[in-house]
């Protein structure tokens, strides 16, 4: 019986302190990924956004788009917004390349579509203009949302929701890489 109150103690012993030792180093194998950097390059401070041309057939959706974007940069970065491209370190343009709509789900009986969704693509430049170097060049971004004609909901209603996605979309894209 005492040997194994000895061995007991001995195992419990040797169990603490590969704990103690394997501790501090699991606590550090994570750490390595994480940095306290700016999502933004800090040398860049202001953007002059180009109104967004749009290649589609229907009309003023750029307006929108536009003016989603402009408002995401001032509440999501630190980059403010210039009305003058003069006055700015860095310019956006773009323009939109598709807007689309497809059917989700249809009736049974009649074969109408119950809820539909619209899609918008665009694509889009950011361009440093204190070094002519672009910072994104010829990139592609697109959103979609549901609507349904049974719910009072328009195609219009869909791609305006579509577009503010899209603007979200467009501006994670000026984060730095890590």
């Amino acid at each position: 019986m005492k040997n194994s109150k000895f061995e007991n103690r001995n195992s419990n012993f040797i169990f603490f302190l590969i704990l103690l030792v394997s501790c501090p180093c699991f606590c550090f194998v994570g750490c390595s990924g994480y940095t306290n950097r700016s999502l933004y390059d800090e040398k860049l401070r202001t953007v002059y956004v180009e109104m967004f041309d749009n290649t589609t057939f229907r009309r003023d959706l750029e307006y929108s788009l536009t003016d989603a974007i402009a408002k995401r940069i001032e509440s999501e970065t630190p980059y403010k917004i210039v009305s003058d491209r003069n006055r700015a370190d860095t310019v956006l343009s773009g323009k939109i390349v598709t807007e689309d709509s497809s059917v989700l789900t249809l009736e049974r009986e009649t074969g109408r579509p119950l809820e539909n969704q619209a899609e918008v693509t665009a694509q889009f430049s950011w361009k440093n203009l204190k070094t002519g170097q672009y910072l994104l060049q010829d990139t592609s971004a697109s959103a979609s949302w549901g609507y349904s004609v049974f719910q009072q909901q328009s195609f219009e209603y869909a791609t305006k929701v579509a577009a503010n996605k899209l603007a979200e979309r467009i501006v994670e894209q000026m984060q730095q890489d890590w």
